[in-house]
């Protein structure tokens, strides 16, 4: 079977812990370059990956320019995305970004534009889109399983540790771009539409060094076609919690974990008298989703959770704040 073959460019705790580990498990996927700007601990993943090729940051054009990778896997700081993405694709190296796509709706459209110019394909890295749960939870909804859907409900939170460069403005950090991004998503994927309206209020986590820059939580209420609503809210200062809901005419699906990476997705289907309860296999996202674009690459068929989907995202974000 043809393997693609990924560049790890930002090789920090999302690469580390997720991404690398994943790569194995897809069976069409491998990765023979790491980029990063600490060499000691390249060298430690390399040799721990079997991994052949290491570069700094400042090599990258001459590692896109060596023929040894077929994709690049970007996790860098958020206002990194463009510039290593563009230069990718200009390359003729298909791209997957981590969320959000870019920190302006400029910088998305740009690089949409020199994958399109190209050839080659861009994917937000939204592991939720291929995952068994959340896909069959859609389907519920899109079955009309609780009616049509009228309320998107969704709390995702956790203590951000100090020091984290997703508390940096400079790299468009804080908890509505690193998490409440998966609230949005999933709410416009259940609408199976885009926000119109955007309200937001965000709490500053007064005397916590650790928000000096950034907010320690925002909740938003968007408005959707058919005076639909939807309502989350993004901390980085409270208790772990993970959960979504969706209420429609006839029923509602409640969802907890729903989000994240290291738990098994939980759901409720209540409608009437009526409840239905399902918890998930543990499902390895990263490997799923690699697995994904690799197909796609490998069948030249354009993935769903495209430079577009991300560029929505942004957009509403942008419209948030």
């Amino acid at each position: 079977m043809k393997k693609i073959r990924y560049a790890v460019v930002g090789a920090g705790w999302i690469s580390q812990i997720a991404f690398m580990p994943g790569v194995a498990q897809t069976g069409n996927s491998v990765m023979t370059a790491i980029v990063s700007g600490n060499r000691a601990n390249a060298e430690k993943l390399a040799k721990f990956h079997n991994v052949e090729h290491i570069f700094a940051y400042e090599d990258y054009d001459k590692m896109l320019r060596q023929g040894i990778v077929d994709a690049v896997y970007i996790a860098l700081p958020n206002s990194m995305h463009a510039d290593y993405a563009i230069r990718a694709a200009q390359a003729g190296i298909h791209v997957m970004v981590e969320k959000p796509l870019a920190v302006t709706v400029a910088e998305c459209e740009a690089m949409i534009a020199a994958a399109d110019k190209a050839g080659v394909w861009l994917m937000t890295a939204y592991r939720l889109h291929n995952e068994p749960a959340t896909l069959e939870i859609l389907d519920l909804v899109r079955r009309g399983e609780i009616g049509e859907p009228r309320i998107f409900n969704s709390v995702f939170s956790f203590n951000m540790a100090g020091g984290n460069h997703r508390l940096k403005p400079e790299h468009w950090g804080g908890p509505l771009q690193d998490i409440g991004v998966y609230c949005l998503n999933a709410a416009r994927h259940v609408f199976a539409s885009e926000p119109e309206e955007a309200i937001a209020v965000t709490a500053a986590g007064e005397g916590d060094e650790r928000f000096a820059e950034v907010e320690e939580m925002i909740a938003t209420t968007l408005r959707f076609p058919q005076s639909r609503l939807a309502h989350f809210t993004a901390s980085f200062g409270a208790e772990m919690s993970d959960m979504y809901r969706v209420v429609g005419t006839e029923g509602k699906i409640d969802v907890e974990p729903g989000f994240r990476f290291e738990t098994p997705v939980r759901y409720r289907l209540t409608r009437g008298s009526k409840v239905v309860e399902k918890t998930f296999p543990h499902y390895d996202h990263f490997s799923g989703m690699t697995a994904y674009f690799s197909d796609c690459i490998i069948k030249g068929q354009r993935p769903e959770s495209d430079g577009g989907d991300g560029l929505n995202d942004v957009r509403a974000m942008l419209a948030i704040e």
